[in-house]
């Protein structure tokens, strides 16, 4: 990331990274197996003969209590329709919630979803105990809930419950809700769109809240909601089979953003990122990202591709086994290098939830490769569009002023005259400037008012500025450079370059004593050879 910053450290307002999106899976422990099933029904709860009707009693009791709490509270409940996005779905209501400044549960969706269960059967042969029933695990499809939820510490999230033996839970965190709610606290400033901070007033305090996000506030906090939303056990229960939830992360993404000044550079940069990543990127090449060997049996994915082409919205995916490292711009705004997991083994990591510092080290150092890769490729020269941009019209008030063109040849007379270095040190004066152009030039039908509409179209394109309140115009900096790449392109570059392409080429026997000319005539040679490469 050095390397990068070094490169475009001056486009770039601040950069932070943290974790994105997190999938935890929860489960009981001590209710995940049969034989722990049949303790629990036989020694604690007392139920000898343990059928289908025991088992779906868990059940009914645990979908009465829900619609009782959605009743009770005022919680709207409702089936998943096919084809609708459920985040999108609930963004009002909890936009109404954090308005009001509530907590708590704002909307409880049902779902019919494949899950883990426990089925119980009569043994195919008779025994000796009547009350014996075979009782073994499968996947079936039941009802889920999924509520969602508005924290005081983690920000949003999303509890999603089996409503049937063992009852597994799953979490959606979001490292940004977490961030966003400690600057609140914190009292800083910011600017937060759609999963991203745009802007803040402390970039410092940004990634100090990042790095605040530990296993153990993630727990503390699953432990309440699940306690609270989850299925009811007695105290006699949970004490008889120490029932508590053990966290195991199963999909983590972690990402580094990249906030830059302007919009120019960014569109840019990653389509030349995606071009290259698809040149470059080769199988050694994304091992090295992720910090694994390439062995003979590698299980997954190892290739690059590049994703939702069609939207016009680019995604540069690098795959590699169970995970993938992915970079794309957004708003215009920002550049972000994500890495995504589904599999920590993948980088001989546990997924228990008390490894998340570990997880966050080795993700972090993922995104800094991935970033010192890129800024290698990019340490070329890029396109910037600055003529076509200066071209363009531009809006100041009711008004719409055009833009400044290359080829306008008042302009470049203006912006001659202002770039004479005896002058430099003050601010002209709109008659001076007239009375300079005029006698320079020898023009006759330049008027004064001609004048003032052209420093009112470089005013607006912010190449000229005005000193105070004084009608005193000077270039500012970008005008500098602006006024230098019109005069040298249109008068020392571009002028004679075209002539010796399109009109007459100057013989290349004779020896040339002129410096200026032998560089025009390497650039001639240079012309002549990229067309040549563009013809084969």
């Amino acid at each position: 990331m050095e390397t990068f910053m070094r490169l475009y450290g001056n486009l770039i307002v601040f950069v932070y990274h943290c974790f994105d999106r997190i999938v935890i899976n929860g489960y009981l422990s001590m209710l995940s197996r049969p034989e722990n099933v049949v303790y629990f029904f036989h020694n604690v709860v007392g139920i000898p003969l343990i059928t289908k009707d025991v088992l779906k009693q868990r059940t009914d009791d645990y979908q009465g209590w829900v619609k009782g709490f959605a009743r009770n509270q005022n919680i709207p409940i409702q089936w998943a329709e096919k084809g609708v996005k459920k985040e999108e779905f609930v963004e009002p209501l909890l936009r109404r919630m954090e308005r009001a400044k509530r907590y708590g549960v704002y909307f409880i969706f049902q779902s019919m979803e494949q899950g883990a269960t426990l089925r119980s059967r009569k043994p195919k042969f008779a025994t000796a105990d009547p009350n014996y029933q075979v009782l073994s695990k499968c996947r079936s499809r039941f009802t889920h809930y999924y509520f969602y939820i508005r924290d005081p510490a983690l920000g949003a999230l999303v509890l999603r419950v089996a409503s049937f033996l063992p009852f597994h839970t799953t979490y959606w965190l979001n490292g940004h809700n977490f961030i966003e709610v400690e600057l609140k606290r914190s009292r800083v400033q910011f600017r937060k769109n759609d999963n991203a901070f745009l802007s803040v007033s402390n970039p410092k305090a940004l990634q100090a809240a990042a790095d605040r996000l530990s296993p153990q506030l993630i727990r503390q906090r699953l432990d309440y909601w699940t306690f609270v939303l989850g299925p009811k056990f007695s105290e006699r229960e949970r004490k008889a089979m120490n029932l508590h939830r053990f966290y195991a992360i199963s999909q983590i993404e972690y990402c580094r953003n990249f906030i830059f000044k302007r919009h120019f550079p960014i569109r840019n940069l990653f389509e030349r990122s995606c071009e290259l990543g698809l040149l470059l990127l080769s199988a050694d090449k994304i091992s090295e990202f992720f910090g694994q060997r390439i062995r003979k049996k590698l299980k997954g994915k190892l290739h690059t591709t590049l994703e939702r082409v069609e939207h016009g919205h680019h995604i540069l995916r690098a795959y590699f086994k169970n995970a993938f490292v992915k970079q794309y711009e957004k708003f215009l705004t920002f550049l972000r290098g994500e890495v995504c997991s589904n599999n920590l083994a993948d980088f001989h990591l546990k997924k228990a939830l008390d490894n998340l510092p570990t997880v966050r080290q080795v993700l972090c150092e993922v995104t800094d490769r991935f970033s010192a890769f890129q800024a290698q490729t990019l340490n070329v020269h890029v396109d910037f569009a600055l003529f076509q941009r200066l071209a363009l019209p531009v809006v100041a008030g009711k008004s719409k002023i055009p833009g400044t063109k290359i080829h306008d040849t008042r302009l470049v007379r203006l912006m001659e005259v202002l770039l004479h270095s005896g002058r430099q040190m003050s601010a002209w004066r709109t008659a001076h400037i007239h009375q300079l152009i005029t006698r320079t030039y020898n023009l006759k039908h330049y008027t004064l008012t001609q004048l003032r509409y052209d420093l009112r179209k470089l005013k607006a394109h912010g190449l000229l500025e005005r000193e105070g309140r004084r009608y005193l115009y000077r270039l500012t900096d970008k005008g500098l450079k602006a006024a230098l790449m019109f005069v040298l392109f249109h008068k020392r570059v571009c002028g004679p370059l075209a002539q010796s392409l399109f009109n007459r080429k100057p013989d290349p026997t004779p020896p040339v004593n002129s410096k200026l000319e032998t560089a025009y005539r390497r650039a001639d040679d240079s012309i002549q050879k990229i067309i040549d490469l563009l013809a084969a």
